[in-house]
């Protein structure tokens, strides 16, 4: 899926200035589930196909802010 197809719900109001694509984002996709961008993290091994990201809080409060729950 390209990038374009997504919905960006986060990196437009509070918290560090950083360029579009380096940011920890969170992403809506047309189906309704979501993608998440940060940084990788080691914290244990997920399953086989899955990967972990660290993500923070104040990235995730902007998503839920842009779907109004």
């Amino acid at each position: 899926m390209a990038r374009e197809e997504l919905t960006r719900l986060t990196g437009s109001a509070e918290g560090p200035d950083c360029d579009d694509d380096d940011c920890p984002n969170v992403y809506r996709t047309k189906s309704g589930s979501f993608v998440v961008q940060g940084e990788l993290t080691d914290f244990f091994v997920p399953p086989a196909g899955e990967g972990l990201v660290e993500i923070p809080e104040h990235v995730l409060r902007e998503a839920v802010r842009a779907l109004g729950w």
